[in-house]
């Protein structure tokens, strides 16, 4: 299979080059005109340095925000005027025929440490069964790949093994490493290697997700089609949850992303973003290209790699071969965090391994598209900090003293910035919804119109209250870093349950602090800020009560009856939801499946 071979229907290399060219030139244009109202701001009555800083700090803390704003708007544009979006962004995803037969194996495989065993391979039997349903089940094998330590959940994980269904026998495969050398990117490689010839594309999973049967046959039929292509990332949404927090959540994310990472592929092209899960990879091609070094230094930057998927990504498209994002809901999903805490704790977590890459950029040989995506990936995580800084600086102008004479504060200009800036960063989703509203399809499978805007008001406030508790609780940890801080990579929780308050209190103690504190300081010294400063103010001061209510599955199901901030799947569940939310099926009078040792890879006819 032969890296050169292409599709007939691949765009002129040129016209990638015009396309991100254009959105440079957008981004550009965007942070320059920011850049000028904001120094015509701070320079009403010259320049003091923590003026200088304030604008340093906001110059570059903007460019991914708008980024992120041209590739919603170019991604509503295509999605509006195109006649096929997604195979305009992707033009290979139409080289195959519906029936199509697959002539390659496919391996699961599902990495897991520590995961609560029963609702994984429950899953593991809920894509089985969707892909017997498809006819093509038998090209299918499924291996969870455990790396978990703990004698009780390596005894959960067998017994799990042993209870599965007679007629997955045999089909799905355990195997337990000792050690989690390299974490899950050392867990995947291990299994590439161990069974390497067997599988001509691998979906790799994570503990949460769930694929449908139609659509892993679909990206196995478009990788057979584009022999260059050596990662497909399928649009990953959220699966229906009794969290409110995780409902409002996905709600908004739903939205912002159909746009977002459609306009995204549109310029990024082959060279786009690998998360990780909820993707197909070529095995041959990623075992020999997408090893990385350890970095150098103990400390919560060195050492081993954390987020390994941009990284395999920038080594694929280094090595000549495709990575794609096929830009469409199908059938793809996962589970998000039910809590605010625990939302932070998997922030957190991305967020170190996204600052190690500051010190892989210089150790790698990339394409500049590997290495923008690298970079991108660092500044999700420095706008918290520069935010933050910026704080504190306008805080200390305070006790600055005004100028005989000074020129009054141009307050029109200051509130048009303000609503600039919250246009921006709202985009995404006010775009997404703006799709749905213009759809009425899409109105449908969201609720109708009303419910739909009624609960894209409750995901504004929301988003409002959880942006400023993120920011510090980032940047908290970023000025960690070099002091030791680091998180641990363990399983998350899953499971719906009130906080408690001194649980919630327990990890937001330091943003009630700040709130209070800032609240103070404004109030004693400059009281007419106060109502600019309200919506982080109250999120800082609220969110120990916010937490534990958006925690709650009663404010979750009360948001269900009224059918407020509803995906497709809660009003209209696909078979694989309504199969994981049945019963199992496992009955005393079937036999135990294939025990559950460490099972050798089962030996098919080699893939083609």
């Amino acid at each position: 299979m032969g890296q050169r071979a292409g599709t007939a229907e691949e765009p002129c290399r040129r016209i990638l080059v015009r396309r991100r060219a254009l959105v440079a030139a957008l981004t550009l244009s965007g942070l320059v005109a920011m850049a000028g109202t904001m120094a015509a701001l701070l320079s009403v009555n010259g320049w003091h340095w923590l003026e200088a800083v304030i604008m340093a700090a906001f110059v570059l803390g903007l460019p991914w925000t708008m980024l992120g704003f041209w590739n919603s708007a170019l991604g509503f544009a295509i999605a509006r005027l195109a006649r096929d979006p997604a195979g305009l962004v992707f033009p290979g995803l139409r080289a195959h025929g519906e029936e199509d037969p697959l002539t390659a194996r496919t391996a699961l495989a599902v990495c897991i440490r520590h995961e609560d065993a029963g609702r994984v391979l429950r899953r593991v039997e809920v894509m089985l069964d969707s892909l017997d349903a498809t006819g093509w089940g038998a090209m299918f094998d499924v291996h969870v790949l455990s790396d978990s330590a703990r004698p009780e959940v390596v005894a959960a994980e067998e017994a799990a093994m042993s209870a599965l269904p007679r007629r997955h026998a045999g089909r799905v495969h355990y195997r337990r490493r000792d050690e989690n050398t390299g974490f899950k990117a050392g867990n995947l490689r291990e299994f590439l290697a161990r069974s390497r010839g067997t599988y001509a594309f691998v979906a790799v999973l994570d503990a949460d997700s769930l694929m449908s049967g139609p659509s892993l046959v679909r990206m196995v039929r478009v990788m057979q089609a584009n022999p260059r292509l050596g990662i497909l990332q399928s649009l990953v949404v959220g699966l229906p949850s009794g969290s409110a927090f995780a409902r409002i959540f996905q709600f908004g994310m739903r939205h912002a992303m159909r746009a977002h990472t459609l306009g995204a592929a549109w310029w990024q092209g082959d060279g786009g973003p690998f998360w990780g899960h909820n993707a197909l990879i070529r095995p041959e091609p990623f075992l020999e290209h997408c090893r990385f070094p350890d970095l150098p230094g103990r400390g919560p930057l060195g050492g081993q790699v954390l987020s390994h998927d941009q990284v395999e990504a920038a080594m694929m498209r280094r090595a000549g071969w495709e990575v794609r994002v096929l830009p469409e809901e199908i059938g793809s999903w996962e589970e998000n965090p039910p809590s605010l805490p625990d939302f932070v704790k998997r922030d957190l977590r991305w967020c170190l391994g996204n600052m190690q890459y500051l010190r892989l950029l210089g150790r790698l040989d990339l394409h500049p598209m590997g290495r923008f995506q690298l970079v991108n990936a660092v500044f999700m995580y420095l706008g918290a900090p520069l935010w933050l800084l910026m704080l504190a600086c306008g805080l200390a102008m305070l006790w600055v003293p005004v100028p005989p004479g000074a020129e009054p504060f141009p307050a029109a200009l200051g509130a048009g910035l303000f609503a600039a800036s919250i246009g921006i960063g709202m985009a995404p989703r006010l775009l997404g919804v703006l799709g749905v509203l213009l759809d009425r399809h899409e109105r449908r499978r969201f609720g109708g119109g009303p419910r739909l805007l009624a609960g894209a008001l409750l995901e504004t406030v929301f988003s409002w209250l959880v942006g400023p508790v993120m920011m510090v609780a980032e940047a908290i940890f970023m000025a960690g870093l070099p002091f030791g801080a680091k998180v641990i990579w363990e399983a998350q929780n899953r499971r719906d349950r009130t906080l408690a308050p001194r649980e919630a209190a327990a990890g937001l103690w330091p943003q009630t602090a700040l709130g209070a504190a800032v609240a103070g300081l404004l109030a004693w010294k400059a009281p007419g800020t106060l109502p600019w400063a309200a919506p982080s103010l109250a999120a800082w001061l609220g969110c120990i009560p916010f937490a534990c209510a958006t925690s709650s599955p009663a404010v979750g199901a009360l948001l269900a009856d009224l059918r407020l901030c509803a995906i497709p799947e809660d009003l209209a569940p696909p078979p694989e939801i309504t199969r994981l939310l049945e019963p199992s099926e496992e009955t005393a009078s079937e036999p135990p499946a294939q025990s559950a040792g460490n099972q050798p890879v089962p030996e098919p006819a080699p893939a083609s």
